[in-house]
């Protein structure tokens, strides 16, 4: 079994974005996911059920994501140019995981959002019920008194 590739030579983590050939077309495949995902993100935000099956998946891809970086250190040489995976994972982490993570963290906040909303709404109408409620009531003893 090959070793995974030390990665002790990074000084910052600018350099090592810039270090990253990112015209290599696997890399452009895996942009391309993530802006498709964000996309889906937004754009699914009133369909929960939907939201929840994606949400699943991609936290199960993030849990993974230590198993793909072992399977792609092993086999790199077949679509990459470059040895990219690191036995600590820096570099799935940066192009894979993080991305990831930060589009189920706009779902969590979308739901928090619609959680409000409804929650206001809820109460609104709590509200309007009670006052309905309390108008009745007086135009019935109003009503009592006048006769």
């Amino acid at each position: 079994m090959e070793e995974f590739v030390e990665v002790n030579q990074i000084s910052d983590f600018v350099s090592y974005l810039r270090s990253i050939e990112w015209r290599d077309p696997w890399l452009i495949a895996l942009i391309s996911f993530h802006i498709i995902i964000t996309v889906t993100c937004f754009s699914t935000r009133n369909y929960g059920n939907f939201q929840v099956i994606l949400f699943i998946i991609l936290l199960l891809l993030v849990y993974f994501s230590e198993n793909i970086n072992e399977l792609a250190a092993r086999n790199w040489a077949l679509f990459s140019r470059q040895q990219y995976f690191d036995s600590k994972g820096l570099f799935i982490s940066v192009v894979f995981s993080i991305p990831i993570l930060l589009n189920c963290m706009i779902m969590v906040g979308s739901w928090l959002y619609q959680s409000t909303q409804i929650m206001t709404n809820l109460k609104k109408a709590q509200l309007r019920q009670r006052l309905k409620e309390m108008n009745s009531i007086r135009e019935q003893q109003q009503h009592v008194k006048s006769d």
